[in-house]
């Protein structure tokens, strides 16, 4: 059965309110929250950035009846894959239900104000590898060596393991990352807007890479941003936090204020295109319902932002889901 997961938005909102958004959540019906994970935001005007580790203990803690995730993490420069491991374990812990490691190679947004270098896509690629190799290990409960290109471990093991399977979604937007995913992690995460691309370009590759190595087909993990909104400008209060994200710089940006004044010099209807958007229910069912009938999708995760979160939360429970789960 499709779980359906509600996004945090953690470059929008302070911790204290994404625990609101997370109870809300589950009053809608919601059965999984998905946390996004970074160091900087998108725009530095109206943005926040909280430590989504420590945001996720607090989610275990309060709300048992859900599953959780990363949408993602990237454990490649400030935090080790180890210690990537060691925190994903806590979680899985802490909660009855199942933790979602969602990784991906990455932005520099998170790297580079902290003085790491942020390479070609090759690189970031081979780096995603390796620590997934820790991760699996560390996971299965091995004393680890690993003396790799990027990473080393010395006799590292997990003493506090983890209770349950913890599933590794890989974030792909191309060819080369769905192949990643094929051999090194259990599922897909795709952000969709047109399937046909995201078939192209993600799900056909991983499906010939899944059979080349003898494989069962892949999970598919599918998402999909909506500004939520009436008027043209309700919708650009709602995108307001995230127009950085469709920048077109955005990859290798490490100030959230270069990539506001980036975003904010193209016309607001050219950014706002870049994004799904939706004025009644009945649009966001055309919106989302292919998520759901074309994907054979295990999680569907809702990412929306409008100008008031907590009533479009409580209505995406009462019209949105029961359409969707029908």
């Amino acid at each position: 059965m499709t779980k359906f997961s509600y996004f945090l938005g953690s470059e929008q909102w302070q911790p204290e309110d994404l625990l609101k958004h997370a109870v809300l959540a589950k009053d809608a019906g919601f059965d999984m929250l998905t946390i996004s994970e970074h160091f900087h935001p998108w725009v530095d005007d109206f943005s926040a950035s909280n430590f989504t580790w420590s945001t996720l203990g607090a989610l275990a803690s309060s709300l048992p009846q859900l599953d959780l995730g990363t949408g993602v993490t990237t454990p490649l420069w400030r935090i080790h894959p180890g210690v990537i491991a060691q925190a994903a374990a806590t979680i899985d812990r802490l909660t009855p239900k199942t933790f979602h490691l969602g990784v991906g190679t990455g932005e520099n947004i998170n790297e580079g104000p902290l003085g790491f270098s942020f390479p070609n896509y090759e690189e970031r690629k081979d780096r995603l590898i390796e620590a997934l190799k820790i991760i699996k290990s560390l996971f299965s409960g091995e004393k680890l060596t690993f003396d790799g290109k990027y990473y080393q471990t010395n006799k590292a093991k997990l003493y506090t393991p983890p209770l349950k399977k913890i599933p590794i979604w890989l974030a792909a937007g191309g060819p080369k990352s769905a192949q990643v995913a094929a051999e090194y992690a259990d599922g897909l995460m795709i952000s969709v807007k047109d399937p046909k691309i995201a078939y192209e370009n993600v799900i056909d590759p991983a499906r010939f890479k899944t059979k080349e190595l003898k494989k069962d087909e892949m999970s598919v993990h599918t998402y999909r941003w909506t500004m939520f909104a009436e008027s043209d400008e309700d919708a650009w209060t709602a995108l307001r936090s995230w127009r950085g994200l469709r920048a077109p710089n955005r990859l290798n940006e490490l100030d959230p204020e270069a990539l506001r004044i980036e975003a904010d010099s193209f016309p607001k209807e050219e950014i706002m295109s870049k994004f799904s958007r939706a004025s009644s229910v009945d649009e966001l069912v055309n919106i989302y319902k292919p998520l759901v009938k074309e994907f054979n999708s295990e999680i569907i995760t809702i990412q929306i932002s409008s100008i008031n979160q907590e009533e479009t939360i409580q209505l995406l429970g009462k019209e949105l889901l029961p359409r969707l789960k029908k």
